[in-house]
């Protein structure tokens, strides 16, 4: 087997041509992962972004707007150009595999050998294992593997998790790994930053050694599929660390990047693919590789997948690799979509381990905060929170702030800047060269504040995030507990504060129940609104509705009249560099006794929680 080729096989850069010259979908802007638009160049087949099948009306010349049949933005404003024409957008040429008529090759999966050590625990002991770090099962499994000295892996996998200096496996990754050895479907529940990447790519590169080489045509005999490309060049990085050495090469194949790259790497022949769903439908349709060999299959994040509508495009895929291979399902949820999906793929035939509760839950390392607040009074609430974290220390590590819109994100983002400080930007319409630049900004520290949309919601694992601030509430309570996943990894802690609105009523008891669980303060405000969301979202509903009819227009009156709320520094002065003590024309400075100081607001030692949670607004 040829060695690996040196470097990262990710395509990078440029523009990707397959649209019209940009914009945005609708007045809500809503960000699934869209690739830039680059020149118009219209085609008349679908137009694939970061793995998403975006699905084109037939809207020609000069752009518009299309949808798929979730209802989610598709089409870009174009200038000069079509958003992509007609509507061939279920992969027609790409047909199912008749595999009943095949003469499919017998191949190997069970390569677990049980360390004594393991085999000999006393059941007593393995159940305290279990028990301490909230492992529960669903079928037969083998004992979990505790200490590293325990596992069956080849030595050059054991050597680099020595050169990376693991303690022991966690608690995922313990009973994970002697299931996935054996060859059994496997269905994961944990939670985002419990290690679960390694707990499938080392199995995967033993699964993959044990294989006859590849040929000259054949496809990948692994494949891992992921919701963003974020998540999939995060998981090629674990890929690379562990299959060097093993000789097994892998390439990460998404959209947004030039196909040049990936082509190249499918064409010579890799073992290892890992791929958003529409970039490689899109290379399986045009015949540049295959799934014939793959026997290894894996579904991260599969209730992000399913969220974001890709469940057509993983049933395509699925059709194309032989029903005898071993799959591994991983999601943070167990929704019913998902248990849907693991029925009809694999039947009664898995084993299921669940690392903590299945109900919705917050890492309990993370403190959150909820300031239950006017739409329009988000800006100056934004600047007065950051002017309390600088005033705690003048390097406070690394925030992230969520927001629910592309614009937002660029209007935030310039809003920021204007008090000197350095902070990067992600969103779909960005290319994959700027966003890859942005994340090495905030990881290496240059720019310690990142403002983006869920893009970066799962799948970015940055150390050193010491602030998640969600300045828009997520549509989901889900994606809320992913979002302020991204601090207190790693058995660290973290602060997590969160703007809520009325229009946000829908989340409230959900949250309530996650802050709850969590031994969190609540808010009376957000109980309030809890217990009355019902009423408060039909006024909402209400009131938007009257907006629109007498022309003031849903955009501006949800950002408070205009967006001047967060678009310049609106005069505020003084030494600090979010306000200080000084102010102006904007209504006043934030000195560290106003607003978020010691006195108000997010107040400094035992009575912090009990301030915040307690303010009315």
């Amino acid at each position: 087997m040829a060695p690996p080729r040196s470097g990262n096989q990710n395509g990078r850069g440029g523009n990707n041509r397959s649209g019209g010259g940009g914009g945005y979908g609708n007045s809500r802007n809503r960000d699934y992962d869209g690739g830039r638009s680059g020149p118009s160049h219209s085609r008349g087949r679908n137009q694939i972004h970061s793995g998403r099948v975006e699905r084109r009306s037939n809207f020609g010349g000069g752009g518009g707007m299309g949808r798929d049949n979730r209802n989610r933005v598709s089409g870009k404003i174009g200038s000069g150009g079509s958003s992509g024409g007609g509507n061939s957008d279920d992969f027609s040429k790409l047909r199912d595999v008749t595999w009943s008529d095949m003469r499919l090759p017998p191949f190997q999966k069970n390569f677990y050998q049980e360390h004594p050590k393991t085999r000999n625990r006393p059941h007593h002991e393995v159940e305290r294992y279990r028990a301490a770090h909230q492992i529960t099962l669903k079928g037969q499994a083998p004992n979990p593997i505790q200490y590293f000295d325990e596992a069956c892996f080849p030595d050059y996998c054991l050597n680099e998790i020595r050169r990376q200096r693991y303690n022991e496996p966690t608690p995922i990754q313990a009973q994970a790994w002697p299931i996935a050895m054996s060859g059994s479907n496997l269905v994961g529940i944990a939670k985002t930053g419990s290690g679960k990447t390694l707990a499938f790519i080392l199995p995967a590169i033993v699964h993959i050694n044990h294989q006859p080489p590849l040929q000259r045509g054949d496809g990948p005999i692994a494949l891992v599929l992921a919701p963003t490309r974020e998540l999939a060049q995060q998981i090629q990085s674990v890929a690379n660390d562990f299959g060097s050495s093993a000789y097994v090469r892998n390439t990460c194949i998404f959209g947004g990047a030039p196909k040049t790259r990936q082509t190249q790497d499918l064409e010579r022949g890799v073992e290892l693919v890992i791929a958003t769903p529409g970039r490689l439908l899109d290379f399986l349709s045009n015949g540049i590789t295959n799934m014939q060999r793959c026997t290894y299959l894996v579904l991260d994040e599969a209730d992000r997948m399913l969220d974001m509508g890709f469940e057509p495009q993983i049933r395509k895929i699925l059709n194309q690799i032989r029903p005898d291979r071993q799959i591994l399902m991983w999601s943070a949820t167990w929704p019913r979509e998902v248990r849907q999906l693991a029925e009809d793929f694999l039947g009664n035939n898995y084993i299921q381990v669940n690392i903590g509760s299945l109900e919705l839950s917050a890492n309990h390392n993370i403190r959150q905060y909820v300031d239950v607040c006017q739409e329009a009074d988000k800006g100056s609430k934004l600047k007065d929170l950051l002017s309390f974290i600088y005033d705690q220390s003048p390097h406070p590590g690394k925030i992230i702030i969520f927001v629910a819109t592309k614009k937002k994100v660029d209007e935030l983002s310039r809003f920021i800047n204007g008090f000197g400080v350095r902070v990067g930007s992600i969103h779909g319409d960005k290319s994959q060269l700027d966003r890859d630049n942005v994340l090495s900004d905030f990881r290496n520290g240059r720019a310690n504040i990142l403002v983006a949309t869920d893009v970066a919601a799962r799948g970015l694992d940055v150390d050193g995030i010491k602030y998640v601030i969600n300045f828009d509430f997520p549509q989901s309570s889900e994606d809320y507990i992913h979002r302020i996943g991204r601090t207190g990894r790693k058995h660290s802690t973290g602060t997590s504060y969160a703007f809520f609105t009325r229009k946000n009523a829908k989340c409230a008891r959900a949250l309530v129940d996650i802050l709850r669980e969590a031994n969190q303060n609540v808010n009376p405000d957000l109980e309030y609104i809890a217990r009355n969301a019902a009423t408060i979202s039909s006024k909402e509903k209400e009131r938007d509705r009257a907006n629109r009819d007498s022309g003031l227009g849903g955009s501006n009156r949800r950002n408070g009249g205009n967006s001047n709320n967060y678009s310049s520094n609106n005069g505020y002065s003084g030494g600090n560099r979010f306000g200080g003590g000084g102010g102006g024309g904007g209504g006043g400075g934030v000195g560290s006794n106003s607003g978020y100081g010691n006195n108000a607001g997010y107040s400094n030692g035992s009575g912090r929680s009990r301030n915040y949670s307690n303010s009315r607004h």
